[in-house]
């Protein structure tokens, strides 16, 4: 494309120049990465503990932590699309790292706010506001970090999210701790200070170069940042098996994740009380722990139909507790659907990163992330109706049904069942062959 590119040195090869070679997984560079993700989610995993533990001592109810919380959503589902078009133009790192000091300012403000004990709750909503724009510029980096770090993508994936699984385990019995033992307001220090720790591991992250024939940034107006926003939508279309999964997962999020989660918690603390939910909760982050070892030893040839596959047991989740089951027949099936959605989520992102052009992976990673995420809210906020007029029981084993649904309706498209793995095509060709999907992107490159 026209314009010139204003990619630093680092994240560039001079012409003529090959890129280094990342490792097959393990490499100083990819524990920094794995570090940063890695505490950045205990730090995410505790704020809600710090959120509904400090509103509720300044006399503010449920509503109100709702509220905060959805700031911070709202946010970041609307503009990461934009923050896509960003990673995709300027430095990634440089860009999470920004993200990571923008929020380690917020956290620390939130800390002396309910350290002063002078908490107003639009102040708390206007903090989470920003803190989901910050989210929305970090998280599209991630998808062209990861495979600038591991030859080994898949094998890298499934590191992540063990790490981030075992995080999920810890970071409310941690945030709990600090509010027992200190205030809300340490966990919201506690928070800010996993920020600063994933900004100091990014800062010494040294990316390898792209690849000579990676996309040039062109120029900063806004009509080429239109253009780019445009462009990343068509490739984003022009790819059956990555919509195809998305318009899907849209039906998934609105009747199976969003009732079931919610649902899951009034049904379990009401017939058997909060610590079988705590319960109940950890088996479900114990699974993901499974699922996650899992897919760095099983390598598929059609990784999304394995996925999918694997899927199925998260019907598991809801049926269990809608057919009224105790409590450890309730945690086997929480652990069997973690181990499932876990195994799915490597498998996804694993074939996003490597199906999918660099120059515009970072745009459609954020399509695929709004995409997923757009329909929860909706599925969150019928649950309760639905609850009320079918009763909770039977719309969580209607979830449940629909899980299955869902699983085959995957399968049932060709694009995604039949989809190979990159590797395996290089490797039945005797080679890379010329028009990878990693390394041609689907139109012609000007510089």
């Amino acid at each position: 494309m026209a314009g010139t590119s204003s990619q630093p040195t680092d994240e560039r090869a001079p012409h003529g120049e090959k890129p280094t070679a990342a490792r097959a997984v393990w490499s100083r560079d990819f524990g920094l990465f794995f570090t940063a993700r890695a505490v950045a989610r205990l730090g995410d995993t505790m704020l809600p503990v710090a959120l509904a533990a400090g509103l509720l001592q300044h006399g503010y109810g449920a509503g109100a932590v709702g509220l905060a919380m959805a700031a911070t959503a709202a946010a970041f589902a609307g503009l990461v699309v934009f923050g896509g078009v960003l990673a995709d133009r300027f430095s990634t790192r440089r860009l999470m790292i920004g993200s990571d000091l923008v929020r380690l300012g917020t956290q620390a403000l939130a800390a002396a706010l309910f350290f002063s004990g002078h908490v107003v709750l639009w102040q708390i909503c206007a903090i989470g506001f920003v803190n989901g724009v910050a989210s929305a510029v970090f998280q599209p980096g991630v998808a062209s970090t990861v495979p600038r770090l591991a030859a080994d993508i898949q094998g890298a994936n499934g590191a992540i999210r063990v790490a981030e699984s075992a995080a999920q385990l810890a970071g409310p019995a941690v945030a709990g701790l600090l509010v027992g033992f200190a205030s809300p307001g340490g966990v919201f220090a506690a928070h800010a200070t996993t920020y600063a720790i994933s900004a100091l591991c990014l800062l010494l992250l040294r990316l390898p170069p792209l690849a000579p024939g990676s996309r040039a940034v062109t120029g900063r107006g806004t009509k080429a940042f239109r253009a780019d926003l445009v462009e990343g939508w068509r490739e984003f279309r022009a790819r059956r098996w990555l919509w195809g999964v998305i318009a899907v997962w849209c039906v998934y999020m609105i009747a199976v994740w969003g009732p079931t989660v919610p649902l899951v918690a009034t049904e379990v603390v009401r017939e058997h009380g909060p610590r079988a939910y705590g319960l109940v909760n950890s088996a479900l982050g114990a699974g993901t722990v499974v699922g996650g070892l899992l897919a760095l030893r099983l390598r598929p040839r059609r990784m999304l139909r394995a996925g999918a596959i694997a899927l199925v047991g998260f019907a598991a989740f809801p049926a269990s507790v809608g057919a009224g089951l105790d409590v450890p027949a309730m945690a086997g099936g929480a652990a069997v659907a973690g181990a499932g959605m876990s195994f799915w989520g490597v498998m996804w992102a694993t074939t996003v990163q490597t199906q999918v052009p660099p120059d515009v992976l970072n745009r459609i990673h954020a399509y695929d992330v709004a995409g997923s995420l757009a329909m929860m809210p909706v599925g969150q906020a019928l649950a309760g109706p639905a609850a009320a007029a079918l009763g909770a029981e039977h719309v969580l084993l209607v979830a449940g049904a629909t899980s299955f649904a869902v699983c085959a309706a995957l399968l049932l498209i060709p694009a995604v069942r039949g989809l190979v793995r990159v590797d395996a095509t290089a490797a039945g060709s005797g080679g890379t062959p010329a028009a990878s999907p990693r390394t041609q992107s689907s139109r012609t490159q000007k510089c």
